[in-house]
């Protein structure tokens, strides 16, 4: 086979591959959800936070990788994360993607 052949080849299967992670990605991201739309009572692992009162959240030790526990839902909810209780506000919690653990 020429080589220009195989470079286009070996070009054709990288993009492939880029194109797969791409979209894998964005499957995942797809089915994360926030903290405040989480059910009550089930374990999620924190994905990624995004908002302005995040790095006082990352201050806490309240960060991506943790995993957390919703333990009631309400106007504020409250979650144990690392043997601790937390109480965040509904709209605090909108900024913290979680998907299930």
């Amino acid at each position: 086979m020429p080589p220009e052949i195989l470079l286009q080849t070996h070009l054709n299967c990288r993009t492939i591959a880029a194109m797969a992670h791409a979209t894998a990605q964005e499957l995942e991201t797809d089915s994360l959800l926030s903290l405040s739309q989480a059910k009550v009572g089930c374990d999620f692992r924190i994905k990624f936070l995004n908002g302005p009162a995040c790095d006082q959240l990352r201050k806490l030790g309240f960060c991506e990788t943790l995993q957390v526990r919703k333990l009631a839902d309400g106007r504020n909810l409250i979650c144990s994360v690392c043997g601790t209780r937390l109480a965040l506000s509904r709209e605090l919690a909108s900024q913290v993607m979680v998907a299930v653990a």
